[in-house]
C-alpha cells in the first residue's frame, strides 16, 4: 500500500529538478499524476514537450499512471486546462502541488519590465492560477455533498521568506507572495475540505546553479555512498506527506533542505514603541532603532 493510494495530483513544473523527483515519488506511492511541464529555458523561453513526457514514460514504464500536460500555467486557460485535464483523465483531483518556475534576476536599477512581468506571471500568477480553478472544482463538489479531502502544496523560496538575495527582487517578491497567498488559501478553503501549506526548498536544480553566487555551492561534488544534502530528491518526501489524505497540517510554511525540515514563522512584532498623544517626528527619532 502507497502513502497516496488512490489520490489523482496535478504537478506543475514536473518535467525536471524538484518537480519531476515529485511525480516519481507521488507514482511510486500509488497516486495518479498529471505532469505538467511547458519546457522552456530557465528564463521562461520556448517550449518542449519532451521533459513531460520522458517523466511520464518512466513513471509508465515503473507501472504507474500519468499523462503528460504542457501547458502554461501562467495563462488563465492553460491552468484551467491542466485542472480539467486531471479531473477527465482520472475522475477527479486530490492534490495540486505548484512547483514551475523561471529565473530573470537582474539588480533593480536595471531591471526591465519584461524581467519582473516574467517572473511574477509564473511564479505568483502561475500558483494563483491553478490554485483558483482547482478550488471552484473543490468548492463546487463541496456543495454537492461530496466533501474533499485536497491538499495543495506551494512552493516559495529562502529568497522570498528567510534569506533576501540581491539580484532577485522579482523572485524574491513572487516567493513572499506565494507564501502570503498560502495562508489566505489555507483560511479561505478549510470549509471545501481543501488544505494548503508551502515549501521553501533548498537543492541542486538548473534554476540554483544558475544563481547567482549559488552555483559553486550547489556544484559540490559528493563522494560515492556519502548523502548528498542537496539532492531534490530530500524535498520531496515531506511534500508527499503533506499531500496525503490523513495528514492535518494546513496553514504552514516549511523550509526544507537535506536532512531538515523547519517550520516557518512570518513577520511579527521585534520591538514597540508608543505614545499617548500624538506622534513627534523627533520623538519617533529619539526612540526607534
Amino acid at each position: 500500500m502507497g502513502a497516496l493510494d488512490g489520490r489523482v495530483a496535478v504537478i506543475t513544473g514536473a518535467g525536471r529538478g524538484i518537480g519531476r523527483e515529485h511525480a516519481l515519488l507521488f507514482a511510486r506511492e500509488g497516486a495518479s499524476v498529471v505532469v505538467n511541464d511547458l519546457g522552456g529555458s530557465n528564463a521562461g523561453e520556448g517550449a518542449d514537450a519532451g521533459p513531460a513526457q520522458e517523466v511520464v514514460d518512466e513513471i509508465r514504464a515503473a507501472g504507474g499512471k500519468a499523462v503528460a500536460n504542457t501547458d502554461n500555467v501562467a495563462q488563465w486557460d492553460g491552468a484551467k486546462n491542466l485542472v480539467d485535464q486531471a479531473i477527465s483523465e482520472f475522475g477527479t483531483l486530490d492534490v495540486v502541488i505548484n512547483n514551475a518556475g523561471i529565473l530573470r534576476d537582474g539588480f533593480i536599477a536595471g531591471l526591465e519590465e519584461s524581467q519582473w512581468d516574467a517572473v511574477i506571471a509564473v511564479h505568483l500568477k502561475g500558483h494563483f492560477n491553478v490554485l483558483r480553478h482547482a478550488a471552484a472544482y473543490w468548492k463546487d463538489q463541496s456543495k454537492a455533498g461530496k466533501q474533499p479531502n485536497a491538499a495543495v502544496v506551494n512552493t516559495a523560496s529562502a529568497s522570498g521568506v528567510t534569506l533576501p538575495n540581491a539580484g532577485q527582487a522579482n523572485y524574491g517578491a513572487a516567493k513572499a507572495g506565494i507564501a502570503a497567498l498560502t495562508l489566505v488559501a489555507a483560511e479561505e478553503l478549510e470549509r471545501y475540505g481543501v488544505r494548503v501549506n508551502a515549501i521553501a526548498p533548498m537543492a541542486r536544480t538548473r534554476l540554483t546553479l544558475a544563481t547567482p553566487g549559488m552555483g559553486a555551492i550547489f556544484a559540490a561534488e559528493v563522494g560515492e555512498g556519502e548523502f548528498d544534502a542537496f539532492s531534490p530528491a530530500n524535498i520531496s518526501p515531506l511534500v508527499a506527506y503533506l499531500a496525503t489524505d490523513k495528514c492535518p497540517v494546513t496553514g504552514k510554511v516549511f523550509a526544507v533542505q537535506g536532512g531538515a525540515i523547519s517550520e516557518l514563522g512570518g513577520w511579527h512584532d521585534v520591538k514597540t514603541i508608543e505614545t499617548d498623544g500624538p506622534w513627534l517626528i523627533d520623538d519617533i527619532a529619539a526612540r526607534l532603532p
